[in-house]
C-alpha cells in the first residue's frame, strides 16, 4: 500500500510513521520547508495528569507507551519519564488534589499526593513556599522544536519514506473503484496513493473547507515563553492549581468549593491561564501559557500574561527565573465539542481528515494515528 499524508506536524508524523512500521511506503507532503506550527510550539509534555477519563484517559495512557518505545528507538526524541507536580496552597487547592487522589483511575495516571518536603525531594528546585503537591507518575516530556526532525531521519533511514516540502496541496481525488486517489502540489505534480491523510493542524479553510465543509473545530491562540538555562535540574514539569481549573480530570465539588472561594487572579481569569513548565535538554524553561478563543486573534503578544507567569514561577522555585530568551505565539485546533479527542472524516474515497486534537496534539497523536491505522485497516 502507498500512503500519502499532508501535512508535517506530529500528527502527520506519527501517521507516517504507523504507516512505514505496518510496512507501506509513504510519500509526506508538507507546505513548509519543515513544520512551524502548533508541533514547536508547545511545552513537548506527554500529559497523562489532567485527561477525562475513559477515551481521553485511554488515549493518552496509550500515546505514553507509544512515546516510551518509539523514544528507545529514537534517542533524538528526548523522550524523559520525568512526571508532574502540581504544587497546592491553602485547605481548598489541597480539597481538589485529594478529589483527584480518589478518582477511579487515579492509580493509572500514578497520582500521589506528597508532603511539601516529600515534593522537594522530587524535585529539589521548588523552594518556594506550598503546603503539599499532586504527583503523577505517568506524565512525560519529549523535545518539541525537533521531535518531527528526529522522526523524520528515522523514517528516511527506513527506504519507504519520501518527504516532499515547500509543497501546498491544491486538489485531492478519491479511489474510484479499483483506481488511486491523486493529490496535486502548487508545482502541479500528481501525487498517486492507496489512502490520503489529511493532518492540517489548524489550517482549517481553503482545500479543507472544500472537501470537509465546515467541520466543528476550532482555532486556539496561545502565548509562551522559554528561559536561558535554569543551572540546576527541574526534575519534573510543574502545573499550577489553575490546571485545576483547566482540565477535565479535575471537575469536582472540591473545584467548585475552589472556584467560589477563591477567585483566579485577575489576569490569569482574563487570559484563561494555567501554569505548565518543563525543562529542555539545554537547561532552558518552557513556560505558559493562555487561551485566546475569540476571532480575529490579535497579531501581537501581551506583556501582563508573561508577568503573571514569572511571578507565579519564582514563587514555587524561591528564586529568580534566568533571562527570557524567546516569547512567540501558537494556534493549534480543537473540536469545538472538547470531549472529543479529535476530528477524523472521510471526506472522499480513500481520504481521511484528521484534525482538532486541541492541546492533546503532542501528547496523543501517536495513539490517533494508531486509530486511524487499524480504522483504515492498514
Amino acid at each position: 500500500m502507498k500512503v500519502i499524508v499532508v501535512g508535517a506536524g506530529v500528527v502527520g508524523t506519527m501517521h507516517a510513521w504507523h504507516a512505514v512500521e505496518r510496512g507501506h511506503e509513504v510519500v509526506h507532503i508538507e507546505r513548509e520547508a519543515e513544520a512551524r506550527g502548533a508541533s514547536l510550539r508547545n511545552f513537548g509534555q506527554i500529559w497523562v495528569s489532567g485527561r477525562a477519563g475513559g477515551e481521553e484517559l485511554d488515549t493518552a495512557l496509550r500515546a505514553r507507551e507509544l512515546w516510551e518505545g518509539i523514544g528507545a528507538r529514537v534517542p533524538e526524541l528526548g523522550f524523559r519519564a520525568i512526571g508532574s507536580l502540581t504544587p497546592v496552597r491553602g485547605d481548598l487547592e489541597l480539597a481538589v488534589a485529594e478529589a483527584a487522589l480518589a478518582r477511579p483511575d487515579a492509580a493509572a495516571r500514578g497520582y500521589k499526593l506528597l508532603t511539601a518536603d516529600e515534593a522537594r525531594q522530587v524535585n529539589p528546585a521548588l523552594r518556594g513556599e506550598f503546603q503539599a503537591a499532586l504527583f503523577c507518575e505517568r506524565d512525560a516530556a519529549v523535545e518539541p522544536r525537533t521531535a518531527q526532525l528526529a522522526l523524520r531521519k528515522a523514517l528516511l533511514a527506513s527506504g519507504k519514506y519520501t518527504f516532499l516540502p515547500n509543497r501546498e496541496v491544491r486538489d485531492v481525488s478519491g479511489a474510484e473503484g479499483m483506481g488511486a486517489c491523486a493529490v496535486r502540489d502548487d508545482r502541479g505534480e500528481v501525487h498517486t496513493g492507496d489512502a490520503v491523510v489529511l493532518c492540517t493542524g489548524a489550517a482549517l479553510s481553503g482545500l479543507v473547507r472544500e472537501l470537509a465543509g465546515d467541520i466543528p473545530v476550532r482555532r486556539v491562540r496561545l502565548q509562551m515563553m522559554q528561559t536561558d538555562p535554569l543551572g540546576e535540574p527541574l526534575t519534573t514539569s510543574v502545573a499550577d492549581a489553575d490546571s485545576f481549573r483547566y482540565y477535565p480530570a479535575y471537575r469536582s465539588e472540591a473545584l467548585d468549593a475552589l472556584n467560589a472561594g477563591q477567585a483566579q487572579d485577575p489576569t490569569a481569569a482574563a487570559h484563561r491561564m494555567q501554569l505548565l513548565m518543563v525543562q529542555r535538554l539545554d537547561g532552558g524553561l518552557t513556560i505558559g501559557d493562555t487561551h485566546e478563543y475569540e476571532h480575529p486573534f490579535a497579531f501581537d503578544t501581551l506583556e501582563d500574561p508573561y508577568e503573571h507567569l514569572v511571578r507565579v514561577v519564582e514563587s514555587f522555585l524561591g528564586r529568580p527565573l534566568p533571562k527570557i530568551r524567546r516569547r512567540w505565539a501558537g494556534v493549534y485546533a480543537q473540536c469545538t465539542d472538547t470531549s472529543r479527542v479529535v476530528h477524523r472524516q472521510k471526506v472522499r474515497e480513500g481520504v481521511w481528515l484528521v484534525t482538532g486534537p486541541g492541546g492533546r496534539g503532542m501528547t496523543c497523536s501517536p495513539a490517533v494515528a494508531e486509530t486511524t491505522a487499524n480504522e483504515l485497516g492498514w
